[in-house]
């Protein structure tokens, strides 16, 4: 009856009778299917919407030029929504089909909601905490699904499987999973005991490629709450819900119950915002649902659980030395009961290859918190790989709307104080306003100008999005990139240039780049230019050898030359690394962070070698406006010969250099002639215009 129901709601394959998923067998369903819920039609109307598109320029067979109209799904995405993603109350309302008549051993299930993943996407097996329902992840199927073939562990409220067993289970799946699948890695998301469960299994199969994602492992227990809640346990009748049933009416279709659902559901329909909001609806669904919670967690299965949670985190502490594979431990700050930071830390430092990613305020349950998004957290911290290591390029997963709307956010108030001006040439050299001029097909290589702290990065790159679709993977300074052990600060900061798509700078890198035809963006000056010091600004400090033309040529790339000015508008350098180093406690913070960072142009007796990483004193001006200009693109394509001249690189790369240095010139001069180019006259302009208008500026 049970396999029936899950092989139904969880929608396993309809092309054979049976599915076998690790020691489980399902049998096809022929029960009526299980009715939709309104929220998979709302996400069903989302993904249907036609997005404005932009022009693309294309050949056709006879070579001539078309206009294609292109789907841009990036457009509008101020206004995005996020995913709609399920909630406590779809938890527990499933929750409720394992709970009845729950016997059998404990078998794996594949949510329907999972069965959209890309050909050659590695395992994600979740083994879960203490509800053993195997839904822990609920929130984040619809996700997970579009990168992982994802299988869930449900353990049966009456089932007593001991610790060691659970993790033999977990074993033959990985090992059978592995023997058909030598090259594909497979992901062990454990929460609480299932991360201990997790930790055992990789520390019994060091030699199997295994990624490691544990949220709040439990490392102890804390027996000032457990031994109480043991002693209680024992002296509660075994006929709790009943009790709760008959003394307070929470039956299935009661009346009561009803008007709970009916008052969940219109928290959900209207998104009462805040954290009261929140609290409030869990409340409301909480008490709609307390039988199928009674069901899920009896007081013998609770006793169980506890003994259970006992010897697993006895057995992970004891082999702990063991694991091989890659970890990542996910934090909260709230959960007190089973974890300890002490033993996070010993973690973090055992673990040969671990990242701890701290989440302030937020509670035990991890992942059914608002806020916490698991395929955006593999994404900023690097974790996803389809091979034995994440490859930038073939392993770099697009940002969604909304994700893009989030960095729309965290840059409004620059984008809206600065109002910048975008400005690109036509293959006929006319210029125009707006990124009509820039190629929609690649390979492009940018190469530019980079201000102060890379002010101008955000926004140009969510222009590029908005406007054409195009994403530019920038070649960033590896350490943005760092994890674990060897970061500067919160690595959590630098999350913006992982999602939308940074590269660590390597030669290397910008190989595969350019051959993949991707838009490539490279800022020659690097750290030294972003980090500059008074004085040097709109000054490039580029190496003397054409490092980037060779590289370029080999495949035909267009290589855009780029200024941007505004910096200066902005705000004043006030503390840069000379007045630093004469003061004792910034010295010394300037060169242990150099140190760690490293320095990309070591041995170079020129002024790109003085890479000093410090953080600049800066003070707030009245906001200017930010200017773009993008050259003419240059074309590489037929040159591959040529440019293999040292003589003729040099050349070459001079010229490239002397098109930025005349773009930035230009935009200083012009943006003299702009009316709009302080804040006042702006804001009047929309005041009267529009919030939404676009503001003019020089003429071109």
């Amino acid at each position: 009856m049970e396999a029936t129901l899950l092989g139904t709601v969880f929608g396993l394959s309809p092309v054979s009778s049976e599915r076998v998923v690790g020691n489980a067998v399902f049998p096809s369903s022929k029960s009526k299917p299980r009715r939709q819920t309104h929220r998979v039609t709302a996400i069903n109307s989302v993904a249907s919407k036609t997005h404005v598109g932009v022009r693309r320029i294309q050949k056709n067979e006879d070579g001539a030029k078309v206009v294609k109209l292109v789907e841009n799904p990036y457009s509008g995405a101020e206004t995005a929504s996020p995913d709609l993603r399920k909630c406590l109350s779809d938890f527990l309302e499933e929750a409720r089909d394992f709970v009845g008549g729950d016997d059998g051993p404990p078998r794996w299930f594949s949510p329907l909601e999972c069965a959209a993943q890309a050909k050659g996407s590695p395992l994600l097996l979740f083994i879960p905490g203490i509800d053993g329902t195997g839904l822990g992840l609920i929130r984040h199927h619809k996700k997970l699904g579009e990168v992982f073939d994802v299988w869930c562990l449900h353990i049966p409220v009456r089932d007593r499987t001991p610790a060691k067993d659970l993790v033999k289970l977990i074993e033959r799946t990985v090992k059978s999973e592995n023997h058909r699948f030598p090259n594909r890695p497979i992901y062990l998301v454990g929460e609480s005991i299932g991360a201990c469960l997790a930790l055992d299994v990789a520390a019994r199969n060091p030699n199997i490629d295994l990624a490691l994602i544990l949220a709040n492992p439990a490392t102890h227990v804390n027996n000032l709450m457990s031994q109480p809640l043991v002693g209680m346990l024992n002296v509660l009748p075994y006929g709790v819900p009943t009790l709760l049933e008959e003394i307070f009416g929470f039956k299935q279709g009661d009346p009561l119950t009803a008007m709970l659902d009916a008052l969940t559901n219109e928290f959900a329909v209207h998104q009462i915002g805040g954290a009261g909001g929140g609290i409030l609806r869990d409340l409301f669904t909480v008490s709609a649902n307390l039988p199928t919670l009674s069901r899920i967690f009896p007081k013998d299965t609770l006793l169980w659980k506890l003994e259970l949670l006992k010897s697993a985190v006895a057995s992970a502490n004891s082999h702990i030395y063991a694991v091989r594979a890659v970890t990542l431990i996910l934090l909260s700050g709230r959960d007190q009961w089973l974890l300890n930071e002490e033993d996070i830390d010993r973690y973090s430092h055992t673990l040969p290859k671990c990242n701890v990613r701290k989440l302030k305020d937020k509670g035990h349950f991890l992942f059914f918190e608002d806020g916490v998004d698991l395929v955006s957290i593999i994404k900023c911290t690097y974790f996803y790989r389809r091979g034995k290591s994440h490859d930038h390029l073939s392993d770099y997963i697009m940002p969604t709307r909304y994700e893009l709307k989030q960095q729309l956010d965290d840059h409004k108030l620059l984008i809206d104080a600065t109002s910048p001006v975008y400005l690109s040439t036509l293959d006929d050299g006319k210029m125009v306003r707006g990124l009509e001029g820039i190629p929609s097909e690649g390979p492009v290589l940018y190469v530019g100008y980079h201000m102060l702290l890379g002010l101008e990065l955000g926004p140009m790159v969510i222009q590029f999005l908005k406007e054409r679709n195009i994403h530019l993977r920038g070649l960033a300074h590896p350490m943005l990139f760092l994890n674990g052990k060897d970061e500067l600060a919160d690595t959590q900061m630098f999350d913006k240039y992982k999602i939308m798509g940074g590269v660590p700078v390597s030669n290397f890198n910008i190989f595969k780049l350019l051959r993949s035809k991707s838009h490539v963006l490279l800022y020659p000056g690097g750290v030294r230019e972003a980090l500059h010091n008074k004085g040097e600004e709109y000054k490039l400090f580029w190496p003397e050898q054409p490092e980037f033309v060779r590289v370029a040529s080999r495949f035909g790339a267009k290589i855009i030359p780029f200024g941007v000015v505004g910096e200066d508008d902005i705000c004043d350098l006030v503390l840069d690394a000379y007045d630093q180093t004469n003061i004792p406690i910034l010295k010394d913070f300037m060169e242990e962070t150099t140190k760690k960072a490293g320095n990309l142009r070591q041995g170079d007796e020129t002024e790109l070698g003085n890479q000093i990483c410090y953080l600049p004193g800066l003070v707030p001006k009245i906001p200017g406006r930010f200017y773009f200009y993008f050259g003419k693109p240059i074309e590489t394509a037929g040159r591959e010969q040529q440019l293999k001249d040292k003589d003729k690189a040099q050349e070459f790369y001079l010229q490239v250099k002397s098109e930025v240095e005349q773009c930035i010139a230009y935009l200083k001069m012009k943006r003299e002639s702009d009316p709009y180019r302080h804040l006042l006259p702006r804001v009047l302009y929309q005041a009267s215009h529009g919030l939404s208008s676009e503001i003019p500026t020089f003429d071109l």
